[in-house]
């Protein structure tokens, strides 16, 4: 045994000329240095990390996982779209001559790479049973969005009598691409670009002549989640906090404008009254709205009770309601067919207010506010309701009856108060 005491950092002890390594470093006097070719590990102690999501992580990843789900859902329509279209005006094209192998003679030279790799990937999920629907057994149904726009835009002599502005549809397929590579590689996704992403996938599914089916979406445009799962919800199709963010979303040019019929039930209407002018009220009328106004009478006790519960002094909400009354009075004045334009007043006890649009027809709209004890009308909560657009929730022999919603609720409850209501001399 031989003793080097001049080894730094304690002894080393060699026999027979081998030289023992250094000791744990985490030892007194041991050595800390790696001999050469070994490998450091880390211990999980000193990596640091916590695998663990607080809520703060769990609402960031919910809230995007709610985004991308809206975002795929206007993309897969878009997608779907396109898909019927195109096979719409170019399968008479090609198939006659090259039958099941349309799309690849469609695609032609210029997109031999992608449609081979289409064809490649649908012999795959043949062989592999990933094709649950023989209907989506072609190549077309493989086809990405991109692709999809390549084939009309090689094509745009074929699509041309169809479709009325090129430009406009690029635009919005350029709009689109942003959100479907987000949502495709399961990026976040920010509110602007989903904004924008339902903007341009609308602005598209009106261009490839979707809209006809839904007489209401100019005055408010169908949301693509509504048109899948509306029927869960009655015809609930907007709930805002309070009046000023719905008329954020749904101002009263939009919801009044070019009606043919005009309802509404409440304590003095100031979303009418004060938000649509006298002028734009006789325009709407000479040009063939019916309207009906009840108003809650300004001299009965219940106008009293609804000041005791908002703690406003006596008489003010009266004079208000009287104050509305006097200007739709002086509107229907101005009218040769005043029997289009009745006033009306209810001495019963308000439990809502409600603006019902063309509520006889499948385009109606309403607006409906809950009156709550401390609260004015403006700070209440809001429904937006939309009529029965559709009588089945599908169509074909598969589809059900869709049961009656809340639109049909108010306008029962309108027409019982009017009913029972005085008119206003």
């Amino acid at each position: 045994m031989i003793e080097d005491p001049g080894a730094e950092g304690g002894t080393q002890v060699s026999s027979g000329g081998l030289e023992l390594p250094p000791g744990d470093g985490g030892h007194e006097g041991g050595a800390t240095e790696v001999p050469p070719g070994a490998v450091s590990l880390a211990r999980p102690m000193e990596i640091g990390a916590e695998l663990d999501w607080g809520d703060d992580a769990w609402s960031e990843v919910r809230t995007r996982a709610r985004r991308a789900g809206r975002a795929y859902i206007w993309l897969n329509l878009v997608e779907q779209r396109l898909r019927s279209v195109v096979a719409a005006v170019l399968r008479p094209v090609y198939e006659p001559v090259h039958g099941d192998e349309w799309v690849v003679a469609a695609a032609g030279p210029a997109g031999h790479e992608w449609v081979q790799r289409a064809v490649a990937v649908r012999e795959v999920s043949r062989r592999k049973g990933y094709l649950l629907d023989p209907a989506d057994d072609n190549v077309l149904s493989f086809l990405t969005l991109p692709q999809l726009r390549e084939l009309m835009v090689q094509h745009w002599p074929c699509f041309e009598p169809y479709l009325d502005d090129r430009r406009d549809l690029e635009l919005a397929l350029d709009e689109l691409e942003v959100a479907r590579n987000v949502v495709s590689r399961n990026r976040a996704l920010s509110e602007a670009v989903l904004a924008q992403a339902e903007r341009a996938s609308a602005k598209l599914l009106d261009i490839l002549g979707t809209g006809a089916g839904t007489p209401s979406a100019d005055r408010l445009p169908v949301d693509a989640v509504e048109d899948l799962v509306g029927d869960r919800y009655a015809d609930v199709v907007g709930v805002h906090p309070d009046r000023v963010r719905l008329q954020r979303q749904l101002p009263a040019e939009d919801l009044f404008g070019g009606a043919r019929r005009l309802d509404a039930i409440g304590i003095g209407l100031n979303l009418l009254v004060q938000n649509y002018s006298g002028r734009r009220l006789v325009r709407l009328a000479e040009a063939g709205c019916r309207t009906r106004l009840l108003f809650l009478n300004p001299a009965s006790s219940a106008v009293r009770r609804r000041e005791r519960e908002l703690g406003i002094k006596k008489g003010e909400l009266s004079r208000s309601v009287e104050m509305n009354i006097m200007h739709m009075r002086r509107v229907r004045a101005r009218l040769r067919d005043s029997a289009a334009f009745q006033v009306n007043v209810f001495d019963e006890t308000p439990r809502f207010t409600a603006y019902l649009v063309n509520g006889d027809g499948p385009d109606g709209v309403a607006v409906v506010q809950s009156y709550l004890r401390r609260a004015r009308g403006m700070e209440a909560p809001v429904l937006v309701l939309r009529g029965s657009r559709r009588d089945v929730v599908q169509g074909g022999t598969g589809g059900r009856e869709r049961d009656g919603g809340l639109f049909d609720t108010y306008r029962e409850e309108f027409e019982s108060a009017w009913a029972d209501s005085r008119p206003v001399s």
